[in-house]
């Protein structure tokens, strides 16, 4: 709608140029807005008040020529007001806003795409949790929202790749590899003194047992580097298999899983340092590699390689997005937890140190959550290493309301879960509520045909959809195109949390207050049909967005 507007606007600024009741010849940016108070219109402008100044007229002088135009447009504008300054109000006609049902209908799982990604290459790089350990809740939001915006982005039209980057090089596979070889020779038999920098968890005793049960005491006398680079490529392994088993249970499904020791197998580093130290990037000092990334704002130069020769993560992050870009990826998006915020500035002097522009770098920042049990604080971790699951969460409340609860604010604000509230079959639970729209909507349709009407779209009049209920929600499924769009480009899923509460509210209260199936007027119960038909499709497309499921029946 907002979108048919400016061609209108365009059209009388146009129209006022030609006639001469305007004469600059300049049109700005037309911005529309949807104004606060309902009684001020549908829409609002300030396009006059922009065009004063070139045009040497009072605002409201400008707005009063473009009035004159814009009454014209009598197919989308009812009537049009000017307002303070030379604010220009519009109230678009009941007949227009009907029209969006149909092309709901004709659009069906594809309404609220677009194509404003024009197909451009995104890879959205998510979770990436090193493979020491199981998935956490922490990292669930971080999936969770990685994997929101890589499906708002390709309903957006941009062409979208998902990957997961294995932190499987480096000393914490050490410690893994250290970790596992003591805890199998503690069932073993020997006493061991375990370290406390070393691995607590279950876990690792259950890749320890494993061991023993597939090679005996193999390991027992074994040098203790055979030792630990065996359990730390036996525990990579099977953890990496379970987080992957945890995240397809979460509905997620990675395009690519890449390697970061396979940055050092096949000479990226060696050569991406080589490239950043040609063009003056990196330089030497003291014995120790460094970045400058002084030059592109941070607050201080980073070290790339350390004095005695080893790596740093920063080495690895510069091959690591240098091989993104070579892959042919327009935009990098990556999903880190907060406590990451001052690595972004160092991230971008890489992107810009590849003469790239530092916004074809993406950083989304997820906070921490706090989980509660009926608004009860949960412990999150013992002091043996155990700690709640991103599995066991799923197990307890389901995926979908898994999903919905870490999407339900935005990423970089602390959000609380309460595994009760989340289980809860009741209008407090806003998962449950959204739901359970699109099942009543398909329990009405059920009815319908029980009382012998079958819904017949083929000749609906949906001039009988007048009420104010009628209007109201008819404008609430009218946003979700404009809100789909702007979650996808500013990576915040949150907005269709927002919208699906606001959709499903906007239903329930129709419901309550409008009779549906009216066998007196059969005319009126098919458009209402229609009505809550194009709710269903549009509750069901933003739910599919966020990878949660639109249940028929609860």
């Amino acid at each position: 709608m907002k979108e048919q507007l400016r061609a209108c606007i365009l059209k009388g600024i146009e129209g006022c140029f030609a006639d001469g009741t305007l004469t600059s010849g300049v049109v700005p940016a037309i911005n529309v807005e949807k104004p606060a108070h309902a009684e001020h219109g549908d829409f609002a402008t300030n396009v006059a008040m922009q065009m004063a100044k070139q045009e040497r007229k009072a605002p409201r002088a400008v707005a009063e020529a473009l009035v004159k135009k814009l009454a014209e447009a009598s197919d989308l504008i009812q009537s049009v007001e000017i307002a303070g300054p030379g604010f220009i109000n519009f109230f678009i006609k009941d007949s227009a806003w009907r029209k969006i049902l149909t092309d709901i209908d004709r659009a069906g799982d594809q309404y609220g795409k677009s194509k404003v990604g024009s197909g451009k290459k995104v890879q959205v790089e998510f979770v990436s949790a090193n493979p020491t350990g199981p998935l956490h809740i922490g990292h669930g939001r971080g999936a969770a929202t990685g994997d929101a915006v890589a499906s708002l982005l390709s309903a957006a039209g941009f062409d979208v790749q998902r990957e997961y980057y294995i932190n499987d090089a480096g000393n914490q596979m050490n410690t893994l590899g250290l970790s596992g070889l003591l805890r199998y020779k503690e069932l073993l038999g020997e006493k061991i003194d375990f370290p406390e920098n070393c691995y607590q968890g279950d876990y690792i005793k259950d890749i320890a047992r494993d061991a023993i049960t597939k090679h005996g005491d193999r390991f027992l006398k074994a040098p203790q580097e055979e030792g630990v680079a065996f359990f730390a490529k036996m525990g990579g392994d099977l953890i990496l298999k379970g987080i992957d088993d945890d995240l397809q249970d979460f509905g997620i499904r990675f395009d690519n899983w890449f390697s970061e020791q396979s940055l050092f197998d096949e000479g990226k580093v060696t050569s991406a340092i080589a490239e950043m130290q040609q063009k003056g990037h990196i330089y030497e000092e003291e014995g120790a590699l460094w970045f400058r990334t002084t030059a592109f704002g941070d607050d201080k130069d980073r070290v790339v390689v350390r004095s005695n020769g080893v790596t740093t993560y920063f080495a690895s992050d510069i091959a690591y997005h240098r091989d993104k870009y070579v892959r042919g990826f327009d935009w990098v998006i990556d999903v880190w937890g907060a406590d990451h915020h001052g690595y972004v500035p160092r991230l971008k002097s890489v992107v810009q140190g590849l003469g790239r522009p530092a916004d074809d770098l993406g950083i989304i920042l997820v906070q921490l959550v706090s989980l509660l049990r009926d608004g009860q604080p949960v412990a999150m971790s013992t002091r043996s290493g155990e700690f709640v699951t991103l599995k066991e969460v799923v197990d307890e409340v389901g995926r979908d309301a898994a999903r919905f609860f870490f999407l339900m604010r935005r990423s970089d604000s602390q959000l609380d879960f309460d595994l009760e509230l989340a289980k809860r079959q009741s209008n407090d639970n806003p998962v449950y509520y959204v739901q359970y729209a699109h099942a009543r909507i398909k329990s009405i349709f059920d009815t319908a045909k029980e009382r012998g009407v079958e819904p017949n779209f083929q000749a609906v009049r949906l001039e009988l959809l007048e009420s104010a209920d009628d209007m109201s929600l008819i404008k609430k499924l009218s946003l979700y195109p404009e809100i789909l769009e702007g979650a996808a480009v500013n990576f915040e899923p949150h907005r269709i949390t927002y919208y699906l509460q606001d959709l499903a509210g906007e239903f329930h209260s129709f419901y309550n207050k409008s009779r549906v199936i009216t066998p007196e007027e059969p005319e009126l119960t098919q458009a209402r049909l229609f009505l809550l038909h194009c709710v269903a499709v549009t509750l069901k497309n933003a739910l599919t967005v966020l990878g949660i499921s639109a249940p028929e029946r609860m």
